[in-house]
């Protein structure tokens, strides 16, 4: 019943954690796409008015026409949107996720003694120091180098490598990529609530009191928003991440992370000048080449066990039966006892659904030794070498 619980709560908390991030992604992909299609206005009365640039919609049957200001408008509207909720939401739901997949059962997602040895306490310790000193230290280079662009883009682009490096010596790999991901979304969202909000409240605030804003607050909200949109995508892949132990169970994890979401970042920088009016086709072309360049890497080779090249009589079902049985029966069957239901639906309870998961069986347990999960069964690596054994001999029966 407590796995039946648990997977309900994650599934709800996921839910939300999804609505929010959708809305969030949109809304800032939007303003991104705006921000960078606005025209200066041709007419005399708008630029005295203050308006920077315009852009005229036509969606859903209705024109709509888009002005953004120089700094704020001289009569400053009763209705004024904030957008800052989807963002907020977002962060919450998705602590609230981590929280109750990795935090409560960190033995299980977060500690790898391959990696490095933990004690429970010590790893959810290490992955909410992790959350935030990314904040610290991305907040402090910005306050170091918030003059210098470039500069700052490089210092940014480099901090990430090291850790990602860095979670990738200290979690899973599971967790480290994860944790990276959750690393950048706490920068998102802490970018919106610490700098971009304030900043435009202050602005607010002055044009109610009759005072010229200062567009400081504009100029810095806007570099956090810029970073913002190219945290995007690889946040999102590190979010999926976890379907793809390929990547993460690589002796270079670090760096296939790395590789992945600067893919992520070119091909969403295609997007940004598109809007600008330039088509860049090497942008996705290279975030392709990487793609490809990290799927080159990770090709799996087959596993030959010592047995097998030693002419040893053939492994048959039977033999695996008692592994499978004692290492992975406690989630892969019709009546798991630490989940509510089977992962992905893989089940070893018969001999025929045993043949019918030998791929991925094989792939998890032996290949990339992502499965168990944690290994916290303690599945040995005679018992793997069995599996291949049995795999390998073509004969899944």
């Amino acid at each position: 019943m407590e796995g039946f619980i648990t997977d309900w709560l994650n599934l709800t908390i996921r839910w939300l954690h999804v609505i929010a991030a959708i809305a969030w992604i949109g809304e800032s992909f939007y303003f991104v796409a705006l921000d960078n299609s606005l025209k200066k206005p041709k007419d005399p009365v708008l630029q005295e008015r203050g308006v920077f640039g315009e852009l005229w919609h036509v969606h859903g049957g209705g024109f709509y026409n888009m002005q953004k200001y120089m700094v704020a408008p001289a009569q400053m509207p009763d209705d004024l949107h904030w957008s800052k909720w989807p963002s907020y939401t977002t962060w919450m739901s998705g602590f609230g996720l981590f929280t109750v997949l990795y935090l409560l059962s960190p033995s299980t997602y977060l500690i790898d003694p391959n990696v490095l040895a933990m004690s429970p306490v010590e790893a959810v310790a290490a992955a909410l120091c992790f959350l935030a000193a990314g904040w610290i230290v991305y907040d402090s280079l910005c306050r170091l180098l918030g003059n210098k662009d470039g500069v700052l883009g490089i210092a940014v682009g480099l901090y990430v490598l090291a850790a990602a490096y860095l979670a990738c010596h200290v979690f899973s790999g599971r967790a480290a990529y994860l944790i990276v991901g959750a690393m950048l979304a706490t920068i998102m969202s802490a970018n919106v609530f610490f700098v971009i909000i304030p900043g435009q409240r202050k602005m607010v605030n002055a044009m109610l009191k009759g005072d010229a804003p200062n567009p400081i607050y504009g100029k810095r909200g806007k570099q956090r928003s810029v970073h913002n949109t190219y945290f995007t995508l690889p946040v999102v892949f590190a979010m999926l991440s976890n379907h793809y132990a390929m990547t993460y169970t690589h002796s270079y994890n670090w760096a296939i992370l790395a590789v992945i979401m600067f893919a992520g970042a070119l091909i969403r920088q295609f997007f940004v000048m598109r809007h600008r009016g330039h088509v860049l086709w090497y942008l996705p072309v290279g975030g392709v080449a990487l793609l490809a360049a990290a799927l080159a890497v990770t090709l799996p080779h087959p596993v030959v066990p010592e047995a097998q090249a030693a002419n040893a009589p053939a492994v048959k079902l039977a033999d695996i039966q008692p592994i499978l049985q004692q290492r992975c029966m406690e989630c892969h069957s019709a009546h798991p006892t630490l989940m509510g239901s089977a992962p992905a639906g893989v089940m070893f309870d018969t001999p025929q659904e045993i043949s019918t998961n030998a791929q991925r069986l094989y792939e998890q347990a032996v290949v990339l030794k992502a499965m168990p999960l944690g290994n916290v069964t303690k599945m040995t690596p005679d018992e793997r070498e069995k599996i291949a054994a049995w795999f390998n001999s073509g004969k899944q029966q």
